[in-house]
């Protein structure tokens, strides 16, 4: 998209969603988007969940055992991830998808 496309749509918008609409384009502009992702072992029964600013280096970075508490299980794949505008929304959703239901959630994923 380019810049004026989006800020002409973000004009027309209801005056409460104008400025969220124009900090999220705002923040995938700038690459500072919050990933939140689950990968899980191709070997073991294991699930991870996590958050990054760069999902591809994360991912990297748990394959090459540089992580502590995924080193043992390596290798992963990425099995779910979604998008954040802010570290705070993010961790709410990281929080859940570690809990029961969520990680009940993530073993559905085929």
């Amino acid at each position: 998209f380019a810049p004026h496309k989006i800020t002409a749509a973000v004009a027309n918008l209801p005056a409460g969603r104008q400025d969220w609409q124009k900090h999220y384009f705002e923040m995938a502009m700038t690459g500072r988007m919050i990933y939140v992702y689950a990968i899980k072992s191709e070997e073991r029964n294991y699930i991870y969940v996590g958050m990054t600013n760069n999902i591809q280096r994360r991912l990297a970075e748990h394959n090459n055992g540089e992580n502590k508490s995924t080193k043992a299980y390596k290798p992963f794949t990425l099995i779910y991830s979604e998008t954040y505008a802010s570290r705070k929304e993010a961790r709410i959703r990281e929080k859940y998808l570690k809990s029961g239901v969520g990680k009940q959630f993530l073993k559905g994923l085929k």
